[in-house]
């Protein structure tokens, strides 16, 4: 699931900002992407998924590539639930619990997502607020 995906993103994500001895200042990300995530599943998850493990493999995938693939795994999900819900209006869709399946997974993955996010906003606040 595409939940999964984003899951082990989230837990990827570094405690503490390490500053590297070069003088630069910024975030480096902590430890990187080093786990792959498990479980194939729906096509959406498995894309995401997928592309967890194979940055994993044959390199680094950066922190934002791993959230543009959660979040085009997302955008999947709607696009299905959409289609089907437009099925299921027009009596063209014979089993109504595809669409309840796929309406839910989409909820479920938007929620979060929105989670996710609000942590992000809220760990750049505390950050924001730390003194010098």
């Amino acid at each position: 699931m595409a939940i999964n995906a984003i899951a082990g993103a989230a837990a990827q994500i570094a405690t503490l900002p390490t500053l590297p001895a070069t003088g630069q200042i910024g975030w480096t990300g902590g430890a990187g992407a080093t786990g792959t995530t498990g479980a194939a599943g729906h096509a959406a998850a498995e894309g995401a998924a997928g592309a967890a493990a194979a940055g994993a493999g044959a390199g680094t995938q950066s922190f934002g590539q791993t959230l543009t693939k959660a979040l085009d795994g997302l955008s999947g999900m709607q696009t299905k639930a959409d289609g089907l819900a437009v099925q299921a209006a027009t009596g063209d869709l014979t089993n109504v619990h595809d669409y309840m399946i796929a309406a839910t997974e989409a909820s479920l993955a938007t929620e979060l997502t929105v989670a996710v996010r609000n942590k992000a906003v809220e760990a750049f606040n505390q950050i924001m607020n730390m003194p010098v």
